[in-house]
């Protein structure tokens, strides 16, 4: 874009140089000479135009394509963010059944040496 904006500011400056020399050296008439400077100045007007056009499609085109490429890339990010989230719920999910089980098991054997104890009756001992 840089490029494109010193092209045109040295096609101005050249335009507007040309025509001083053309003024200074012109082996025409004035009349000749102001209608050559107002066609080379409507060329140079129509040349800045098309440039102006072409330039502002080719940004359009690009901002588009990087819409795109923006809204694509958001995409396949939250889609993988997603993914990543079910794989740490899932594992997440296991590790709380695998701490209820275990909890269960402590529960049940904390029962165990209760009743024992309330019996009288210890595991380590055995009964003759």
């Amino acid at each position: 874009m840089a490029s494109t904006g010193n092209t045109l500011l040295a096609l101005i400056t050249g335009a507007a140089i040309g025509a001083g020399v053309g003024l200074l050296y012109a082996p025409d008439s004035g009349e000749k000479t102001r209608k050559k400077l107002k066609k080379d100045a409507q060329k140079a007007q129509d040349n800045l135009n098309k440039r102006y056009t072409e330039t502002s499609s080719n940004l359009s085109e690009k901002a588009k394509k990087a819409r795109v490429d923006f809204e694509t890339r958001l995409e396949e990010t939250l889609s993988s963010a997603s993914h990543k989230a079910d794989d740490i719920l899932a594992a997440m999910e296991n590790k709380l059944d695998e701490l209820r089980k275990q909890n269960a098991k402590l529960q049940k054997d904390k029962a165990n040496k209760s009743s024992n104890k309330s019996t009288g009756n210890t595991p380590d001992k055995a009964v003759v």
